[in-house]
């Protein structure tokens, strides 16, 4: 998705390595294949070139400490990456993208082309909403567009949220007769699906700015496509100029989308990006986070992103006591089930994959196939192939059973050694990390365990990206550094050990 946008800043990052001094041509150098990336992910051009003069503005004439406190390492490349966060940050983000709820009801209008995804994204929004405790309705105001009222219908029915539709009533006079239906039936949120053209004409645009004066709406929402690039732009600014909405939908974001509508429109119309469509599911809406985005374009990915995705599929408890589970190797096919269903509810496997930090250059080099998420379908249906005592008992699996389990799953017996085989290597890795991690085990073995974790690192090249992340943009205005592992760190832990046997031979007693 956001592979064209990546690849310049990671050659950049890759032509810094090394050197002591930004200095001029250094700093073009790295500048000229960040250009190339934007103009090809369709970044409007003058944003561009303020994007690239700012950055050099930052950079340039920088002498880099090598040594960083805290052991972290850090070079030119660092200071280039950090000075490109805060660029993009700025660039997407600076203004309010939260929508007015004040009103009574709250009325939101959803405009846009036809075929950018209002009438979906309509649903998802009020999913949205309700999750968050209020009662939307949604408004069949596009009339137009054959079975877009009924589409709506079926939405609403999915969602448990009521649809207005009058038939062969104008869609200004519906609009105005359901703000006062929502008062009626106490609905504090009215969402209005409004009509779509395959191009900008004046009936549609009068029939809107109808809609707009006589319901004054809170929220005026701008839904694109994030797959059209400019055509994208142009058309906003158009809309801004007739509308004067609050803000952007970026639809489809999931797909081949190069990412240049979601750096160049906010800079061009001046009206933040509020929400991007991640997938085909009603719940597949987030609010937009451009410290995320940045961090994604930048190869870092988006672990905050990922902690409220699985927050919304996990129990907090249940997940701890797994957590717990997997450290001490106590792990089953039924659990290992349970986490497959998990990543499933969260999206699909490669974007879920790519909000992990530094996952950008591995997925690159991993086959499209091993991110298909017709994979995950694959284990599942082996696992449900099982016994309940094979399932428990792995270790007891034999080549009869793994017979029966490829029949059953419709798999190869070697597709199930294989699960088996990556299966037991995971328990016995999870329980590696969860004694020598000091949980369950001393501080001596974590101590040795961080040494060649850091040696691995380093071997790997990823001494420096470490520094990207802890030193380069740890602080005022960038991502959270990296805690160190001192021997204070181990001291405490250590006591904290002793404690936890002391009271477990107390309740021994």
């Amino acid at each position: 998705m956001l592979e064209t946008l990546s690849r310049g800043f990671r050659n950049a990052r890759l032509k810094l390595q090394g050197k002591a001094e930004l200095n001029e041509e250094s700093v073009s150098d790295a500048l000229r294949d960040v250009r190339v990336s934007l103009i090809e992910a369709d970044v409007e051009l003058d944003v561009v070139k303020a994007f690239l003069q700012r950055v050099k503005e930052r950079t340039l004439g920088r002498v880099v400490q090598i040594k960083a406190p805290k052991g972290f390492q850090v070079g030119p490349a660092d200071y280039f990456i950090k000075a490109c966060y805060d660029e993009l940050e700025e660039l997407m983000g600076g203004t309010d993208a939260t929508l007015d709820l004040d009103g009574k009801p709250t009325l939101i209008m959803m405009v846009g082309l036809q075929g950018s995804g209002k009438t979906t994204t309509a649903g998802k929004l009020a999913r949205l909403l309700q999750k968050q405790g209020k009662k939307p309705m949604l408004v069949a105001a596009d009339i137009y567009r054959p079975a877009a009222v009924d589409q709506l219908t079926t939405i609403g029915r999915k969602i448990n949220v009521p649809v207005f539709s009058i038939k062969g009533m104008d869609p200004v006079q519906l609009c105005v007769t359901a703000v006062t239906q929502a008062r009626n039936v106490g609905r504090d949120v009215v969402i209005f699906d409004t009509a779509g053209r395959l191009a900008i004409d004046e009936t549609l645009m009068q029939e809107l700015e109808g809609i707009k004066s006589k319901t004054n709406p809170q929220n005026v929402l701008f839904v694109c496509d994030a797959m059209i690039g400019q055509d994208a732009v142009r058309t906003a600014a158009e809309f801004d100029r007739r509308l004067s909405f609050s803000g952007f939908v970026l639809t489809k974001f999931d797909g081949d989308a190069r990412g240049g509508a979601a750096l160049s429109i906010k800079h061009v119309t001046g009206k933040p990006v509020m929400y991007l469509g991640m997938g085909e599911g009603l719940d597949k809406l987030e609010e937009f986070r451009p410290a995320g985005l940045a961090s994604r374009i930048l190869g870092f990915g988006d672990v905050v992103g990922l902690m409220k995705d699985f927050e919304q599929v996990v129990d907090k408890e249940k997940a701890e006591k797994d957590a717990v589970k997997m450290l001490k190797g106590d792990f089953t096919f039924d659990d290992f089930a349970q986490q497959l269903k998990m990543i499933k509810s969260m999206g699909s496997l490669k974007d879920v994959m790519s909000k992990l930090p530094m996952m950008d250059e591995l997925m690159s080099q991993v086959p499209a196939e091993a991110l298909d998420d017709y994979e995950l379908v694959k284990v599942e249906a082996m696992i449900q192939s099982m016994t309940n005592q094979e399932r428990h008992n792995p270790d007891k699996m034999n080549e009869s059973r793994m017979k029966r389990i490829a029949k059953g799953s419709g798999r190869t017996v070697g597709e199930v050694k294989d699960l088996l085989e990556r299966f037991k290597m995971t328990r016995q890795m999870m329980k590696q990390v969860g004694t020598m991690s000091g949980l369950f085990g001393n501080a001596k073995e974590a101590r040795q365990m961080q040494r060649q974790m850091a040696q691995m690192a380093q071997a790997a090249g990823m001494g420096g990206a470490a520094g990207g992340m802890g030193g380069g943009m740890g602080g005022e205005g960038g991502l959270p550094a990296l805690p160190a592992f001192t021997k204070e760190d181990l001291a405490a832990r250590r006591a904290k050990t002793k404690d936890a046997r002391k009271a477990r031979k107390k309740q021994r007693k």
